[in-house]
């Protein structure tokens, strides 16, 4: 255990590309505070992906294993994700991330072929916890637009853009001589291309019969073993897909005009049936009206009952705007089941993987868009079941996320029993048929909640301990408002253009279960959980105007030092005497009757509001509209139950709010704030231009975003609306990449990349961001400093030393603001219950404290041992008992520091911003520890976390680095380059939580989960459950006594003999190139034989064992004859002499 002293200063400290530290002055204090003893190493941080959980984005392909029951889904960016049972998930990536077209699954044998769009096809090992790629072929010389590898066959069909087919060995990866030519296929009386192979099949019966469909609308049976073409069936339209009847006589064709085709394997001159299954019947027996492509279509036996046919596509091109469909078509009924969005794909699962067998079908896998949808064919109505995945994250876009780890066990049963509630009724009452693999053994020993806004205003808790994620419970806050019927009813008080109810910040306390949440049309709502229903006959309401008139300043030279600490006396504010008094603002932003004023962005429900078990509303605070000026975004939120107070913060300033009460106690602008400590020059605000409000998850690149585009939620620390005037965008990018030429070229290829992907925060947010910047390499004040706009950008309550003469900790308020300035207030809070129902809470402020460089991100408390405080809460308790069995409010304290004697500091404060930490002494107020957390680039999330060994600061920076302090004396421990910063979701939506976890939105559909805990690493393997799972490959079907007789059945075929390399040759080098996997141990092992190679080889070697032993067996046999021979021999010489003499011999 190493011990660090205060007193001295840190060198020695080797600084990284992204990094570095310096020591600030000794503080000053007993010798008692002198040492502190730190327990976390390095060695106790390790950075690697755990899970990824949520829809696969852009899915694009899809294939089933019937008897391992495993799904994978690959997708247009080279991912592969492959689920089993609840909870038993996994996903890879193609390094060179092109799309999977296909996806191909040894039955039973726990492998994988994946074909992707760049021509080159991979097998995956899945008999090992994280799959690996065992061998890769790349082609060189033509397009894969179609793969077939028959049920227990070892040699993969290719086909190609230029119509030939190409075999390849799955257990080598290498490709046989056997080539089946284009033009050998087709008759030789053709003249025209065939155009590419779109499908691949053996006839069921017949494995020798290879059925080929090239684009045109020609189908070709081909003998393999004469290698000539058997049959050729033509029609008009092209081809999309081809299904088999299982009895190896018929197959179907689905068209690009809408049409099935039945083909009669003997009959190839014309279709034995054809039929358009949505098309318009005339009358006068003409040709039916053409419709839209069948893409796919399956063909489905049962022993008892009709066929099912089932294809996706083939609607009538008069249905306009009518959503993708799935047809069942069984005997004369046909269903026509609506999807919520495109198909992609979609399988019929059976009883049997045999082809040549009733198939029995018994649900139908859709892959759509955006969801996946399971349909039982067995019941009546085709019920769905019920998906027990967490598929459903981006029902609407997420807008914002936060995640605890190690948060109260009771929490969890909680959310549970409300959120079982919402649940949808009508699903099948069978169990979910993919349920393959096995769960981990390993599991964490804490809970951990992961909980989402969205862009509709909902909010979702997800349970995510153990590594899986289940939703909990589904809160909607968009009840409290009215909404508009039409656009025409839309209020023209609305500061956003689409969305006005997404959820910008969240701030929630689990063990008092306080939820505050900030929407984007600048409203803030407190919730309560209650497990009672309750009706609200009206939502309490509480307006606040916010305005500031002293929002531009000039920043001192120097920035980033200690500004005077000198403390304003105390003085208690009201909300009255906390309003600026200032004259009314010009505008041009006028309506048709005046100045739009007092006026809120959305207007509150005003019927009765049913409110079920679960979290309630108790306030909504709404910012209002200021002389025709909207109302500017909350940046800030915080929310205390211990104090019954919640916080707020935007461009204009802070407000806090007593939600018990439903009073405001302060508003002030940041100026006001600062009192006589302010280190800033302020100058009296220019009249407005006049300016159009727009969403401020709007993109200003981009007038047509998408949903998932349009609502991002802004970081932490981030401005007001964004300002439509492409003018003034324009100059501030051109005066921030000026600037950035005197500053460095990484700041400028940062910032630039930010101005690009970010939602464009308010003009001033990024100038006072670029001014960070640029304190720390220059100090010269420019244009762009004076026209800087300060932001409220963190607040935290705590108990604490907030002055200097203070002596026992006090309910405080810390503020940070986006130009590196904190402060504090100090909050009198009444002591009983009934005091704090009657008495009014008291303010008063104590002024700056610290400043940094940049923006203030995070804030925390640690005491005299260096320990991490809680926060202060009241324990949760029924808010709707009655008020007999209530029980009385405990508030409860964090571990109290002992009295501070003069000249002593028994608490710490820690805080980091956009470029720096410093830990600061209490109530001395000097710093003890400062560290440059990053020069070239800035941090976009930091966090105070608690790990097993001890305390540290958690930051995640723009160029793609985390980083984790020792605290508090701000060693580096961990500095990993893990992404580069490509999407601006992440920056929205990354967070560190305790105990090592992370996580991220890496898609607009899915959560990346990560850890740097190096016990979480060491013990991942264990936790990681087990896709592959010994099982039995179900009986080959009963060929019967007459068809075993007169040769019916199914014909096998040597494929060995007929695609080796001793009867087909060697296949052109130029044609592949074969790249051997990385595998790991067990695939190291697949990589020398190949998995189906594996088994062939053990059955080989059973057989050679058996020979072996037969002929062991038959030496036995003739030593134990020689030896009875010898026996008889040896007794009948002892008789020939037994009565003979010594002499006689």
């Amino acid at each position: 255990m190493k011990k660090f002293n205060i007193r001295k200063v840190l060198d020695g400290l080797t600084a990284s590309s992204s990094s570095s530290s310096a020591a600030a002055s000794p503080p000053s204090g007993s010798r008692e505070n002198d040492m502190i003893q730190e327990t976390l190493q390095s060695e106790h941080f390790q950075l690697c992906k755990t899970l990824r959980h949520g829809f696969p984005y852009q899915p694009s392909s899809m294939a089933f294993d019937p008897v391992q029951k495993i799904l994978a889904i690959g997708t247009q960016n080279g991912a592969l994700r492959l689920f089993g049972r609840a909870g038993v998930e996994c996903y890879c990536q193609h390094e060179s991330g092109s799309a999977v077209i296909q996806l191909e699954f040894l039955v039973n044998e726990g492998a994988l072929v994946s074909a992707l769009a760049d021509d080159s096809i991979h097998l995956w090992n899945l008999r090992q916890k994280i799959p690996a790629i065992l061998h890769s072929l790349k082609f060189n010389r033509e397009r894969i637009t179609f793969c077939h590898l028959p049920f227990q066959s070892k040699w993969l069909y290719v086909g190609t853009e230029r119509g030939n087919i190409h075999i390849v060995n799955v257990e080598s990866f290498t490709l046989s001589g056997y080539v089946i030519m284009w033009n050998k296929a087709i008759e030789l009386s053709s003249k025209s291309h065939p155009g590419p192979v779109v499908h691949i099949s053996d006839n069921p019966m017949d494995e020798g019969k290879l059925l080929i469909g090239f684009e045109c609308g020609i189908v070709v049976l081909w003998d393999l073993k004469s290698k000539k073409a058997d049959y050729r069936y033509n029609y008009d339209e092209a081809i999309h897909s081809v299904a088999w009847h299982h009895e190896g006589k018929q197959f179907v064709c689905s068209h690009s005009d809408g049409t099935l085709t039945t083909w009669n394997v003997r009959i190839p001159a014309k279709p034995a049936q054809i039929i358009t299954p949505h098309g318009k019947q005339p009358k006068d027996g003409k040709k039916p009206e053409p419709c839209k492509p069948i893409l796919k279509v399956e063909y489905k036996t049962t022993r008892v009952g009709e066929p099912f046919m089932i294809l996706c596509g083939g609607l009538s091109y008069d249905t306009v705007g009518r959503r993708a469909c799935l047809t069942v078509m069984h005997g004369k009924s046909t269903a026509v089941l609506e999807m919520d969005y495109s198909i992609v794909d979609f399988l019929t699962l059976c009883e049997t993987p045999y082809p040549n067998d009733f198939q029995e079908p018994y649900a139908v896998v859709v892959l759509l868009e955006k969801d996946l949808v399971v349909i039982d064919l067995a019941q009546i109505g085709y019920p769905i079941f019920e998906n027990p995945y967490p598929l459903s994250i981006h029902e609407s876009p997420v807008t914002c996320c936060e995640y605890y780890a190690d948060c109260p066990a009771e929490i969890i049963p909680a959310l549970y029993s409300v959120g079982s509630k919402q649940k949808r009724q009508g699903f099948s009452k069978k169990e979910w048929p993919i349920s393959g693999g096995n769960w981990g053994q390993g599991t964490l020993s804490f809970s951990e909640i992961i909980v989402t806004g969205h862009a509709d205003g909902s909010i979702k808790f997800w349970d995510s301990s153990a590594l899986m994620l289940q939703v909990l419970y589904k809160l909607k806050t968009a009840k409290v408002f009215e909404k508009p019927r039409s656009k025409e009813e839309k209020s023209t008080t609305d500061i956003v253009d689409e969305d006005p109810f997404a959820i910008q910040i969240l701030s929630w306390c689990p063990e008092s279960r306080v939820l505050c949440v900030a929407g984007v049309s600048a409203h803030v709502i407190v919730y309560r959980f209650s497990k009672q229903e309750v009706t609200t006959e009206e939502v309490q309401l509480l307006e606040v105007r916010m305005q500031c008139e002293l929002n531009e300043v000039e920043s001192p030279e120097g920035g980033g030092e200690q500004a005077s600490a000198v403390s304003t006396p105390g003085t208690s504010s009201s909300p009255q005497t906390s309003l600026p008094q200032s004259h009314p603002s010009t505008s041009s932003n006028n309506s048709s009757d005046g100045l739009r004023d007092n006026v809120p962005c959305l207007k509150v429900r005003s019927s009765p509001l049913k409110q079920s078990p679960g979290y309630q509303v108790e306030l909504l605070i709404q910012l209002v509209w200021v002389s025709g000026e909207p109302p500017q975004q909350i940046t800030s939120l915080a929310v205390n139950s211990a104090y019954g107070l919640v916080a707020f913060g935007n461009g204009n300033g802070l407000a806090v709010v007593d939600y018990l009460q439903k009073t405001l106690l302060l508003n002030m602008s940041t100026a006001e704030l600062y009192g006589s400590t302010d280190p800033h020059h302020r100058q009296p605000r220019s009249p407005r231009k006049a300016r159009q409000p727009s969403a401020g998850f709007c993109d200003g690149n981009d007038a047509s975003a998408t949903p998932e585009e349009r609502c991002k939620s802004p970081t932490s620390g981030s401005g007001s609306p964004c300002n439509s005037d492409e003018d003034s965008k324009h100059k501030f990018i051109d005066r921030v990449m000026s600037k950035s030429k005197r500053i460095s070229k990484t700041v400028a290829n940062d910032f630039a990349k930010i101005s690009r992907k970010i939602n464009m925060i308010a003009d001033q947010k990024d100038d006072a961001r670029d001014n960070s910047f640029s304190r720390s390499r220059s100090s010269s004040v420019t244009s762009i400093d004076r026209e800087s706009r300060e932001v409220v950008s963190s607040l935290y309550f705590c108990d604490s030393l907030s002055k200097k003469s203070e002596t026992l900790a006090v309910p405080s308020l810390w503020v940070g603001t986006s130009l590196g300035g904190m402060m504090a207030i100090t909050l009198s809070v009444p002591s009983t219950p009934e005091q704090r129902m009657q008495q009014p809470v008291a303010v008063s402020f104590c002024g700056s404290v610290v400043r940094l460089k940049g923006g203030i991100l995070r804030m925390a408390q640690l005491d005299a041992s260096g320990t991490l405080l809680p926060h202060v809460y009241e324990p949760w308790y029924e808010p709707n008992a009655p008020e007999e069995e209530r029980e009385p409010p405990r508030r409860r304290r964090p571990t109290s520091p002992p009295s501070s004697q003069e000249n002593q500091d028994c608490q710490y404060i820690v805080v980091c911003s956009e470029k720096q930490a410093k830990v600061v002494a209490l109530p001395s107020q000097n710093f003890i520890y400062e560290h440059n957390i990053t020069e070239a680039s800035f941090v976009l999330r930091a966090d105070v976390v608690t790990m097993t060994s001890g305390v540290g600061l958690a930051c995640f920076c723009a160029n793609g680095h985390i980083m984790t302090l020792s605290l508090p004396s701000l060693r580096p421990l961990l500095d990993v380059n893990y992404l580069p910063l490509t999407d601006m979701r992440i920056a929205r939506t990354f967070c560190f939580s305790n105990q090592g976890q992370a996580m991220y939105l890496t898609s607009p559909t899915e959560i990346q989960r990560i850890t740097y805990s190096q016990e979480t690493c060491d013990n991942l393997q264990e936790m990681l459950g087990e896709l592959f799972t010994p099982v039995e490959t179900p009986e080959a079907p009963n060929r019967g006594f007459f068809k075993g007789l007169f040769g019916g059945g199914a014909q096998s075929l040597d494929r060995e003999d007929l695609f080796g390399e001793v009867t087909a040759g060697k296949a052109s080098r130029s044609l592949a190139q074969h790249i051997p996997g990385p595998g790991g141990m067990e695939g190291m092992k697949g990589a020398a034989s190949g998995v189906v190679g594996e088994l062939a080889r053990a059955r080989i070697a059973l057989d050679e064992r058996g020979q072996k032993l037969g002929e062991l067996e038959e030496r036995t046999a003739a030593m134990m004859s020689s030896a009875d021979s010898f026996s008889k021999h040896a007794h009948d010489i002892m008789l020939k002499y037994k009565d003979k003499k010594w002499y006689q011999l």
